[in-house]
């Protein structure tokens, strides 16, 4: 089971100052370091999850003639009757609003003036609404607010204005610090210990290519210094990891996160990286043909469905490369994606490579692959128009569109960040040692 741990103040005081003193860090070094340290330390254990508010004296003789008014986003809601809701499967806001007298005719215009801003077509069905009313015998709603997602709300004001506005919640961050022990799985460790499982997802994706998630053994341990996101002080996700160590027999992997070349990756205690790279495409001299999407027209069936791969058009026989280590899950030949190569990367990442011609000398179901290996040849087995690859890419299971598909700099540390890698260096490993 996980523990969350708090850092001893005095340790990491000294720890912090000792850094400071011992090592003249750049001026961007500095600030980083203070910021972190400043609200580490401002979130130790008082008893509350929270720090307590800064309270303001307030003007006792301006209270006595004016009475406080309770706001909801930055609506006076003490001047409405409050309707609140969900919306239904196949619901829509119209049939809400015209409930509480609000014209088709206004509400059209709202929409047709907030086109920019507002597609209706997004209405979810389960999210949650309020509406607010006159307080007269009318009960006319003067406002609707839709909730979209945990950080955003939808306004439809329904005065002397029509329109529509966006409010984005404030998101509080607050800088958290754990550890834990292996029993089982990294999974039931952290919800065992209280954490939030976006913190399990977020390792797993730094550590996909050094730290075998599936092999993990009873014992082994992390610690973590990371990021938790509040929204109306309810914990919505775990945000940037400040730092990450993986404790397993005879080894322990560290992950510090650096910015080099204008984007930030997580090296190791030597500098190297933590990720792989994948090659740009499973193929070369090639054209793509048809690309992601959530709604294609299949060109055999004419019927819409989801097309959750690229399609890469070459002659038959253009040999498919993996494009990045890893192990043959299977080798089929299925009816629809004709003769079909999966390959399990890490625990995070996946491929699969349809249509071939043929498979690739040594590819079997458990075989492990290099990048670069060939792993098939270009056909058009299955459902196909013509010669083509249609390449899919998965992380956590789930299909993502291959040409978006973050790829960091894998380069080690250079030799002109040498020295200010080492000093983040340090004060990493000095944080990480204060958790128990």
């Amino acid at each position: 089971m996980a523990v969350i741990t708090q850092i001893k103040n005095i340790k990491i005081l000294m720890s912090f100052k000792n850094l400071l003193y011992n090592i003249k860090l750049f001026r961007a070094d500095q600030i980083i370091i203070c910021i972190l340290f400043l609200t580490l330390y401002s979130c130790r254990n008082t008893g509350n999850t929270h720090p307590e508010p800064v309270v303001m004296s307030a003007d006792t003789t301006a209270a006595k003639d004016t009475a406080p008014r309770e706001f909801l986003y930055g609506i006076p809601v003490d001047s409405f009757n409050q309707v609140a809701g969900r919306i239904k499967p196949n619901g829509f806001l119209s049939d809400i609003l015209m409930k509480h007298g609000v014209s088709m005719t206004d509400i059209d215009m709202a929409l047709k003036n907030s086109r920019s801003v507002f597609d209706v077509r997004s209405v979810r069905s389960g999210n949650n609404y309020i509406v607010l009313c006159d307080r007269d015998s009318t009960a006319r709603a003067r406002y609707l607010v839709y909730e979209h997602d945990p950080t955003t709300c939808y306004i439809f004001s329904f005065n002397d204005s029509l329109n529509i506005t966006p409010y984005k919640k404030q998101i509080k961050r607050t800088i958290k610090y754990a550890s834990g022990t292996i029993e089982s799985s990294m999974w039931d460790a952290m919800i065992g210990g209280g954490l939030h499982p976006s913190l399990a997802i977020s390792l797993s994706e730094i550590f996909a290519w050094t730290v075998d998630f599936f092999g993990l053994q009873k014992g082994d341990g992390f610690k973590v210094i990371y990021e938790e996101l509040y929204i109306d002080d309810k914990l919505l996700s775990t945000g940037k990891i400040y730092a990450a160590q993986f404790s397993r027999t005879g080894s322990v992997v560290t992950a510090i996160p650096f910015i080099q070349d204008s984007t930030e990756s997580y090296f190791d205690v030597d500098g190297g990286s933590l990720r792989k790279a994948f090659l740009k495409a499973p193929l070369q001299f090639s054209r793509i043909s048809s690309r992601f999407s959530s709604s294609r027209l299949h060109p055999i069936l004419r019927i819409r469905r989801p097309h959750f791969g690229v399609d890469y058009a070459a002659p038959i026989g253009t040999p498919v490369h993996a494009i990045g280590d890893g192990r043959v899950t299977s080798m089929t030949i299925e009816s629809g994606s004709g003769r079909m190569v999966k390959i399990q990367h890490n625990s995070v990442y996946a491929t699969a490579y349809l249509h071939l011609s043929r498979f690739g000398d040594g590819i079997s179901a458990g075989a492990h692959v290099k990048q670069g290996d060939i792993i098939g040849f270009v056909g058009s087995s299955g459902l196909s128009t013509g010669p083509h690859l249609d390449f899919r890419f998965y992380m956590n299971g789930s299909p993502v569109d291959p040409l978006k598909v973050d790829a960091p700099s894998v380069e080690p540390i250079s030799e002109e960040n040498r020295e200010k890698f080492e000093k983040c260096r340090l004060v990493t490993l000095s944080l990480l040692e204060t958790i128990n």
